[in-house]
């Protein structure tokens, strides 16, 4: 049995912290899994890492034309059918980066309905951490999917008091790591099935559900 998790990272640089940061929390997510399995067969857990700023140019022609390019179809595609998400991106002026959100605006809007995502962010000052919140959060709960409780910021002066070693500790950003990778990791055990949409899902306008609760005259 094998889990698929898929990697997003939308560093600019090479190397970047966001890609660093990206590598910690799919090796935390690996080890959960194997421990979960304890002595019985569990799952095996392929990784594969989508790094945007290789597709920058087919993400912008997709924009433009409608159509993907090879590697980036490719790379939707590995998205879309994954058991799994982990999704990075630095911080420009206090939200996600264009070449981010450029990439999950050319997914389909239904195709990560039940996908369970961890999602992450680097920056320069912990002052950007609400980014997390107020803006990648919303994102992937626009998408239905289902967004990880716990999400992880790692500021430049995180780096500085990172333990080498990748583990918890006193290192205040592996212990994000770590519990991040943990809730990850029990859906990637069980990797349930998205949900799709239901087809006798009806909406109603604001205005029709105001209408009814008006008295009649």
């Amino acid at each position: 049995m094998t889990r698929h998790l898929v990697v997003i990272t939308a560093g600019l640089g090479r190397p970047s912290s966001t890609r660093l940061l990206a590598d910690r929390l799919a090796a935390a997510t690996r080890q959960h899994v194997a421990e979960s399995a304890g002595t019985g067969p569990g799952p095996e857990l392929d990784v594969r890492v989508v790094e945007l700023r290789d597709l920058a140019n087919e993400i912008a022609q997709n924009m433009v034309t409608g159509f993907p390019g090879p590697r980036l179809r490719d790379a939707v595609e590995a998205v879309t059918s994954a058991d799994g998400l982990i999704a990075v991106t630095p911080v420009f002026t206090g939200s996600y980066s264009g070449l981010f959100k450029s990439f999950f605006d050319v997914i389909d809007k239904d195709a990560l309905v039940g996908t369970p995502v961890l999602i992450a962010a680097t920056g320069g000052t912990a002052r950007h951490s609400l980014v997390l919140e107020h803006a990648l959060r919303p994102l992937f709960s626009y998408l239905r999917a289902v967004v990880m409780p716990t999400a992880v910021y790692a500021a430049t002066e995180d780096w500085g008091t990172a333990g080498a070693a990748n583990t918890a500790g006193d290192d205040p950003l592996a212990l994000r790591v770590a519990r991040a990778a943990a809730e990850l990791s029990r859906y990637l055990a069980g990797a349930p099935a998205p949900r799709p949409p239901s087809p006798d899902e009806t909406f109603t306008p604001f205005a029709q559900q105001l209408a009814a609760l008006t008295p009649d005259d």
